[in-house]
């Protein structure tokens, strides 16, 4: 099911993001802060809520749109199945969570940055809201009683220490709240259930709730470095008199945050302009390198919400989607989805320690690179450090054992010869190489074409 839905939920996303106009940032603090966020390129993504207790997908199975699907013993009364989603409030009591655990794992993988899940869809706050006692602090959740109970707070805070980047994901829209879906009316969608023109008061209840509620982010949990808005409906509508016109104000909205943290990269998701500082395609690889800042989002299973039968991505197929996402400019941001006790599967440490031990050797050609023509040829996948003085090309192995080919060859796309040509994995290995042409032609040990003892991949250096 759930594969289902982020098949048809972020199909118009993505043709959104087709479209997308792109607006620079002005605000020299920003242009500064997504600079130094684009040369992170590896960051954890994080999906956790009461849902994680059922593992469901993380709130649409509340949505009354026509295509949801749901299961269990209340599946076939929608007013029931949402009431008792919304009860998973009251057994809420993650007791395992332990974020220095998650650190510790995050940052053996190499990542460096870390988005979490203050608040999606269905309007359940991970943080200590004032704005609503639906939330992890609230007096119903089991949690509340816990030190750590405020664990935006707590997540920001031990990522901050060991160096990460944080960013506050949003949702703009808020399914529990009653100036969002008035009560007074059944939900038709995900949408608005009432007329936003009819009823204005209403609406104008709603965006200062969200205000109010960014607010919070930005003045109790310490520095932030991105606010990353979903639920892209949520928009000005093109049309006039629109009973759905939801413009949640963000201008009003950008100009608080950005006092509040100076430098903040705002991602107002799939809605091009000026609050859109980076592009987030979801699930997907573009064919090329985009001309504007992006990142790939994308789950480490099949699921955004944690799944006790998920499948998890190989430490290989991951691998590769970094290689190909960096070679095209962009960042990946890798989602875990938290059970409901507060921990990852034992298979999400195992696949970060895999992917750390590869990040050890070949991180070079990964941090802080930018992408270089031709960007591939075959299974070779091209970056180069930010001065231009090296080019990286990495081999990507079909199978996890790499066996390489006798030969390789490697454009370069740059006047003069290259001084010298080594392997990452093994930097003091001579290699027998020639230039001609903007091409360089390396000879293969015959110890790395059939026991190199590498996996997934081979990084060659160019200087």
């Amino acid at each position: 099911m759930k594969q289902l839905l982020t098949v048809i939920i972020f199909l118009a996303c993505n043709i959104l993001h087709a479209q997308i106009e792109y607006v620079p940032p002005k605000d020299p603090l920003v242009i500064k802060k997504l600079a130094e966020w684009q040369d992170q390129k590896f960051g954890l993504f994080m999906h956790w809520g009461p849902y994680s207790q059922w593992g469901v997908v993380e709130s649409w199975s509340i949505c009354p749109d026509d295509w949801v699907t749901r299961t269990g013993t209340y599946a076939n009364n929608y007013f029931e199945y949402k009431k008792a989603y919304e009860n998973l409030s009251t057994t809420f009591n993650p007791v395992a969570f332990n974020p220095e655990k998650w650190v510790k794992a995050a940052k053996a993988a190499g990542m460096r940055y870390v988005v979490f899940t203050t608040k999606h869809h269905d309007g359940f706050c991970m943080f200590d809201t004032k704005q609503t006692d639906y939330k992890i602090t609230g007096s119903q959740t089991p949690f509340s009683h816990n030190p750590n109970s405020n664990v935006t707070k707590v997540i920001f805070d031990a990522f901050r220490a060991a160096g990460f980047m944080t960013g506050a994901y949003f949702s703009k829209p808020d399914w529990h709240s009653e100036n969002f879906w008035w009560p007074y009316f059944p939900p038709k969608d995900h949408n608005v259930n009432y007329s936003t023109i009819k009823y204005p008061d209403r609406w104008k209840k709603f965006q200062d709730f969200t205000y109010n509620q960014i607010e919070e982010l930005m003045t109790g949990y310490g520095p932030i470095d991105i606010l990353w808005l979903d639920g892209g409906w949520v928009r000005p509508s093109q049309k006039e008199n629109d009973p759905l016109n939801m413009d949640i104000n963000m201008r009003r909205i950008a100009t608080m945050a950005n006092k509040l943290q100076p430098g903040l990269i705002m991602v107002d998701r799939t809605v091009p302009g000026e609050y859109e500082n980076y592009s987030t395609p979801e699930q997907e690889v573009p064919e090329k390198p985009l001309t504007y800042p992006w990142e790939t989002c994308m789950t480490m299973g099949n699921s955004w919400s944690y799944s006790k039968n998920d499948q998890y991505k190989s430490a290989h197929h991951i691998l590769e989607l970094l290689v190909k996402i960096v070679s095209r400019g962009g960042n990946l941001l890798l989602n875990v989805g938290p059970d409901g006790n507060g921990d990852w599967d034992p298979v999400v440490y195992q696949r970060l320690q895999e992917i750390g031990a590869w990040m050890a050797i070949n991180g070079e050609c990964i941090y802080a690179s930018r992408p270089v023509a031709p960007y591939s040829t075959n299974n070779l996948y091209y970056t180069q450090s930010k001065d231009g003085n090296k080019i990286y090309a990495c081999w990507l192995s079909e199978k996890e054992t790499v066996e390489l080919p006798t030969v390789i060859q490697i454009p370069v796309n740059k006047p003069g010869k290259p001084k010298r040509v080594t392997l990452l994995a093994a930097p003091e290995q001579k290699l027998k190489w020639t230039y001609a042409s903007n091409l360089v032609t390396v000879q293969v040990p015959v110890k790395w074409q059939h026991k190199s003892g590498l996996k997934y991949s081979a990084v060659f250096k160019l200087e």
